[in-house]
C-alpha cells in the first residue's frame, strides 16, 4: 500500500510540472495513436499501405508446393478460340464433349467456372452430356443483383431456367461470384448474398462446413518450380477428340475438375504476391486455390476485436513508455530498434502461425506507436528530469539495470536490505553438459550455453519469475519476492515444466555432428528465504538466500537416483491448483534430516495412470503391501518409465511409510 502511494506521487509531481494544458494535449494525441492503431484499415490513406504489408507478408508466408495431384484445371484458351471461332459465348459443343470425356475418365467432381447465360445452337448437345453425366457437375452461377455489371436479369433467369431442366440429375448450381479489393486484388472468399447457391469451390467439397460462410483470407500457395505450375493446365480442345482424350485419364482420374477460361485479358485478378511476380491469376485457379485450402483444412483464424485492441493499447503505452523514458541514445535506439522488431514481425508470425492477418493494423500500430512516442516524449522532456539523470548516472556505477530503474522510480527502495518471505525456489541443471564442454571447441560451449540461457530465461520471466543467477549451465530463479502473487505456485510449476520442455527443443537443435546433449533437470520446492539486495562493495545483487534454496537444489540433483525430470516437494503440491504429479516417495537429502514427499511433474501422462499410482502409493503407505502388484503392473505396462520403475524398487526397500536417503 505504501509502494502504492509513492506511486501516485510520483504520477502526481509529474503531472504537476508537466502543465494542465500540456497534460491535455499529450492526452489527445495519445486517443489519436491509440485510433489509428486499431483502425489502420479503416482510414483512408492508410487502407492502402495496410494492403501493401499485408500483400508481402501473405505472399511471404505461401508455402511452396509441388504440383497439386488432387486437381486439375481444363480451360478454353486463346488457341480454343482461335479453332472455334467463337469467343461469346463460348463454344458449348466443345464443353459437352469435354464434359462427356471428363466423365467418363473417372474425374471425382467437375466445376463449371462458365455462364450458361443466353441460348446457343449447341445447347442441345449440352443439355445431352449433362443429362447423362455421372460424376458430380457444378454448373456456374451468378445473380444480377450481385453482378450487375456483367449479369442482366434476363440472363440470371435463362441460367435459373437452364439449371432447373436438368432437374432431376447430377448436375447442380455453384456461385461463381468472387470480389476483388478496390485495388483490384483478390484476397479474401466472396460473402454469399441471400439466394446464391454456394459458392463453387464449396459446393464441390461440402464436408468442411467452416468454409461454408467463410469470408477470411483466401491462402495461395507458390509452386516450386515456375515449371510446374500449383495445378496442371489442360487446353479443353485436347479432350474433343474421342481416340486421343482417354491419353489424358492419369491427369483426370479421382482429381477435382475446375472447366473454366483462360484467355487474355478476361477474368484476371492480382494476388497478394502480384506485387512480387507482377502475374495475374485466373478466375478458375482462384476457385481451385479456394478448393485446395479447405481440402489442406487451412482455415485462418480471425483474431478477436478485443485482442486487436489490446494490441493497440500495449503498444500505444509501448511508445509512450520509450518516449517517457530518459536515458542514453544507445539505449534509446536499442528500445527503438527492438519496438520496430515487434511491430514488423508479430503480424509475420500470426500469419506464419495460421492466423488471419487480414484486418491487423500492421501500418496503424506504427504509425500510432510514433504519435505516442513523440507526444509523451515531448512532455517527458518539458518535466526537467536533472533528478531522475542523476540519479540513474549514480546508481548506475554498482546496482544492475533492473535494480536502479526501480530505485529511480521509487527513490524510497534507496535503502538496500533483505527481508524473509515465502518464496518457490527452483534449480536447474543441463544434464551432462560438463562432460560434453571438454569436448567440443571453447567458442562452441559458448555458443550451445547462451542459446541455452536465452531458452530458460525467458521461460522463467514468461512466467513471472526472477532471474537469481546462472551458475554454469544452471538456473537459478524464485517466484513470491519482489512481487508475491496469489499464483505464484502455479506460475512456478507451469515454469517448472516449460524449463524441461524447452531443454529439449534445446536438444533438438544442436548440431548433430556434436556429442548429444542430455535432459534439463528441475527441483522446485516452497519455503523461507531472505531475499533481498546483498553483495561487497561495488556489487550488489537481487537474490534469495537460506534452507529453501538449498533444498531445491538438492531435489534438482535428485532427479539423477530417482530418473525423473522435474521433482516437486509437496509443500509446492500443496499450494497449487494443478493436478499434474504423481507422487515418487519420501526422500531425505543432504542438509535435512526430515523426509520430504516429493513428485514429478508430468502434464503428459494419462491422468488415469496418474490416478491410479497416487491410489497406489498412498494405500502401500497406509499398509496395505498388495498395493505394489498395482504398481507392477502399471510398470509393466511402462516399460520405457524408468522413474516408475525406480519408485517400484525404492518402495519395496523402504516398506511402507519408509523413505530413501539421497547421498
Amino acid at each position: 500500500m505504501d509502494r502504492f502511494r509513492n506511486q501516485i506521487g510520483v504520477a502526481a509531481r509529474a503531472a504537476r510540472q508537466i502543465g494542465a494544458w500540456r497534460l491535455l494535449r499529450t492526452a489527445a494525441f495519445l486517443l489519436l495513436a491509440l485510433l489509428v492503431a486499431r483502425y489502420g484499415w479503416q482510414v483512408p490513406l492508410l487502407v492502402d499501405a495496410e494492403r501493401a504489408l499485408y500483400d508481402a507478408r501473405s505472399a511471404a508466408a505461401q508455402p511452396r508446393v509441388d504440383q497439386d495431384g488432387r486437381i486439375a484445371l481444363v480451360v478454353y484458351d486463346d488457341e480454343t478460340l482461335r479453332v472455334t471461332g467463337k469467343r461469346s459465348p463460348l463454344d458449348r459443343a466443345v464443353l459437352a464433349r469435354a464434359l462427356t470425356q471428363l466423365d467418363a475418365m473417372g474425374a471425382k467432381a467437375i466445376g463449371v467456372d462458365i455462364l450458361i447465360d443466353q441460348a446457343q445452337p449447341e445447347d442441345p448437345q449440352l443439355i445431352a452430356a449433362l443429362r447423362a453425366m455421372r460424376t458430380p457437375v457444378y454448373l456456374g452461377f451468378a445473380g444480377s443483383a450481385t453482378n450487375a455489371d456483367s449479369v442482366l436479369d434476363w440472363q440470371e433467369g435463362f441460367m435459373r431456367r437452364f439449371q432447373a431442366s436438368l432437374a432431376p440429375g447430377n448436375v447442380h448450381p455453384g456461385s461463381v461470384r468472387i470480389e476483388a479489393d478496390p485495388d483490384n486484388v483478390l484476397r479474401s472468399w466472396p460473402t454469399r448474398p441471400p439466394g446464391v447457391p454456394p459458392l463453387l469451390s464449396v459446393a464441390m467439397y461440402p464436408r468442411d462446413a467452416r468454409f461454408a460462410d467463410y469470408t477470411g483470407s483466401v491462402k495461395y500457395r507458390a509452386p516450386v518450380s515456375d515449371e510446374r505450375p500449383v495445378f496442371a493446365v489442360l487446353p479443353i480442345g485436347l479432350f474433343g477428340d474421342a481416340d486421343t482424350a482417354p491419353l489424358l485419364r492419369d491427369q483426370i482420374a479421382g482429381r477435382y475438375v475446375f472447366v473454366g477460361a483462360e484467355i487474355a485479358d478476361t477474368d484476371q485478378f492480382d494476388t497478394p504476391a502480384s506485387r512480387l511476380t507482377g502475374r495475374m491469376t485466373w478466375g478458375v485457379e482462384i476457385h481451385a486455390a479456394m478448393l485446395a485450402q479447405m481440402l489442406d483444412g487451412q482455415f485462418p483464424r480471425a483474431l478477436p476485436d478485443w485482442s486487436l485492441w489490446l494490441a493497440a493499447l500495449a503498444l500505444v503505452l509501448l511508445g509512450g513508455a520509450i518516449g517517457a523514458r530518459d536515458q542514453s541514445s544507445r539505449a534509446m535506439a536499442t528500445e527503438l530498434i527492438g519496438s520496430a522488431i515487434l511491430i514488423v514481425t508479430l503480424p509475420w508470425a500470426l500469419e506464419r502461425g495460421g492466423w488471419d492477418t487480414q484486418g491487423v493494423p500492421m501500418f496503424g500500430w506504427m504509425l500510432g506507436w510514433l504519435i505516442a512516442f513523440v507526444a509523451v516524449g515531448a512532455a517527458a522532456r518539458a518535466v526537467g528530469s536533472a533528478r531522475r539523470r542523476f540519479a540513474q548516472a549514480t546508481l548506475g556505477r554498482y546496482l544492475p539495470v533492473d535494480v536502479a530503474r526501480q530505485i529511480i522510480a521509487d527513490p524510497d527502495r534507496l535503502t538496500l536490505q533483505g527481508e524473509k518471505r515465502e518464496i518457490y525456489a527452483l534449480f536447474s541443471d543441463l544434464e551432462g553438459f560438463t562432460k560434453l564442454s571438454h569436448r567440443i571447441p571453447p567458442e562452441t560451449v559458448a555458443t550451445l550455453l547462451n542459446r541455452y540461457l536465452d531458452l530458460l530465461s525467458e521461460v522463467v520471466l514468461a512466467h513471472g519469475g526472477t532471474l537469481d543467477k546462472f551458475v554454469g549451465d544452471a538456473v537459478v530463479a524464485f517466484w513470491g519476492a519482489p512481487i508475491a502473487r496469489a499464483d505464484d505456485a502455479d506460475r512456478a510449476v507451469r515454469a517448472a515444466v516449460a524449463l524441461y520442455q524447452a531443454g529439449e527443443r534445446f536438444r533438438a537443435e544442436v548440431d548433430p555432428a556434436l556429442p548429444p546433449v542430455g535432459r534439463t533437470r528441475v527441483g522446485l520446492h516452497h519455503g523461507e528465504a531472505i531475499v533481498g539486495n546483498f553483495g561487497g562493495e561495488g556489487r550488489i545483487q537481487y537474490t534469495a538466500l537460506g534452507d529453501s534454496m538449498n533444498t531445491a537444489a538438492r531435489l534438482e540433483s535428485a532427479n539423477k537416483p530417482l530418473s525423473t525430470t522435474v521433482l516437486v516437494s509437496d509443500s509446492v503440491v500443496a499450494r497449487t491448483s494443478l493436478d499434474i504429479f504423481r507422487p515418487m516417495g519420501r526422500v531425505t537429502v543432504r542438509g535435512r534430516s526430515t523426509p520430504i514427499a516429493v513428485y514429478e511433474a508430468v502434464p503428459d501422462l494419462d491422468p488415469t495412470v496418474r490416478a491410479q499410482v497416487t491410489q497406489a502409493v498412498g494405500t502401500f503407505d497406509a499398509g496395505d503391501s498388495n498395493a505394489l502388484d498395482t504398481l507392477s503392473v502399471l510398470s509393466a505396462k511402462r516399460p520405457d518409465d524408468a522413474a516408475l520403475a525406480c519408485l517400484l524398487t525404492r518402495l519395496v526397500a523402504a516398506g511402507p511409510g519408509g523413505h530413501y536417503a539421497l547421498d
